[in-house]
């Protein structure tokens, strides 16, 4: 049974940072990209950033510039380096992956409350 294990939320200051993990356990197969995605509330959930295996990224226009997504494919872990956080990032942060078999799973998410 595939898991999707989240940390790193929490409570921080506008301009602070924080640093999300997920780390993925249960399966065999090789994740082809993980991802992070965020709903806040009233809102639909988007992507926020996305790594593939071969490690080209893609990051909302939103967050380019102050979050890094980054990938241990030994540890089957994906983090998110967020920095100069703003409170119009205070969301859930999902985790994503999706494998080479096209199933693709999530996370039970992580609250991130950015305080002005």
């Amino acid at each position: 049974q595939v898991q999707l294990v989240e940390s790193g939320g929490g409570l921080v200051q506008a301009g602070g940072s924080l640093r999300l993990s997920c780390a993925v356990s249960g399966s065999r197969f090789i994740i082809h990209t993980m991802g992070w995605y965020r709903q806040a509330p009233g809102k639909q959930r988007e992507m926020v950033a996305k790594i593939t295996s071969s490690g080209t990224t893609t990051y909302a226009d939103s967050v380019k510039g102050r979050f890094t997504i980054s990938r241990d494919n030994a540890k089957n872990t994906v983090y998110l380096q967020m920095n100069s956080l703003k409170p119009e990032d205070t969301a859930v942060y999902y985790c994503n992956v999706l494998f080479y078999t096209l199933k693709d799973y999530w996370g039970q998410g992580t609250q991130v409350t950015v305080s002005s």
